[in-house]
């Protein structure tokens, strides 16, 4: 009997403005992702105007096997490019837990968090133990005078939370 290998979630970059076209195609492949979109207001000269739009441009998450990843690209001609190891040369999988913090963070409705695409400097391992974000675990980080809880995708993005009271949260070892 073989093993069947287990899903891992893998970030894609795509091409400028692709978002929407790889997740319709990922939706047609049948291959479950996840593209955190929002609604943003922009004047127009007939107006305002909705839109929605990715929340993290040129960038798509699917939860698939690694082989599926190269399937995508060298059998379904899908133009995405996956983040890799830069020893192994393997797409880099992400965690199931981070991925689930982050889904549920950029899911949040009242649109308490920041993304940041730019690194940032490990800070002390928390976890949320209150309040909207509870079980939500992450880096404490200071940014802009204020605390908050940071989920890092290495080497993809971080994003940020809004305010943590410093009672909310409970140091992980």
């Amino acid at each position: 009997m073989t093993d069947i290998p287990d899903k891992q979630w893998f970030a894609a970059k795509t091409a400028p403005r692709g978002e929407l076209r790889v997740k319709r195609r990922l939706d047609a492949l049948g291959v479950e992702n996840y593209l955190p979109m929002e609604t943003r207001w922009s004047e127009t000269a007939a107006g305002r105007r909705k839109r929605t739009v990715p929340v993290i441009p040129g960038l798509v998450f699917l939860h698939t096997v690694t082989e599926m990843c190269y399937r995508l690209k060298n059998e379904y001609s899908l133009n995405v490019y996956f983040i890799r190891d830069k020893e192994s040369r393997l797409p880099v999988a992400i965690p199931d837990k981070q991925m689930e913090d982050f889904i549920r963070l950029l899911d949040f409705p009242d649109g308490g968090i920041t993304v940041l695409t730019s690194e940032l400097k490990r800070g002390q391992r928390v976890r949320i133990i209150h309040g909207p974000f509870k079980g939500i675990e992450g880096e404490l980080m200071r940014i802009g005078g204020d605390r908050r809880v940071v989920v890092r995708l290495e080497g993809v993005v971080s994003i940020a939370t809004a305010f943590i009271n410093p009672a909310f949260l409970e140091k992980i070892e």
